[in-house]
């Protein structure tokens, strides 16, 4: 996925525990866990805006771009090459 999630980093930071941060923006712990891991295909701008609200930080501190095209997608967007 070429959107990398640093929730791990920011919890540590903040000394709170996903599970803490669960009861606060209430959502449950699985669909945490999924978010976390970078397995999420989506998440609400509702939920994130509890997540930075409750931690802190800012958007770009959870959510950061590698710079590369997700492989999903990679065949269906790339640009084409005419020679």
């Amino acid at each position: 996925m070429a959107i990398r999630i640093n929730l791990d980093e920011i919890l540590k930071e903040r000394r709170m525990t996903s599970k803490e941060l669960c009861r606060l923006i209430n959502i449950t712990e699985a669909n945490l866990s999924i978010l976390r891991s970078g397995k999420a295909k989506g998440v609400r701008f509702g939920t994130v805006n509890k997540i930075c609200y409750y931690l802190q930080c800012d958007v770009g501190d959870i959510l950061k771009f590698d710079g590369k095209l997700d492989d999903e997608e990679e065949g269906a967007d790339a640009p084409q090459d005419s020679t």
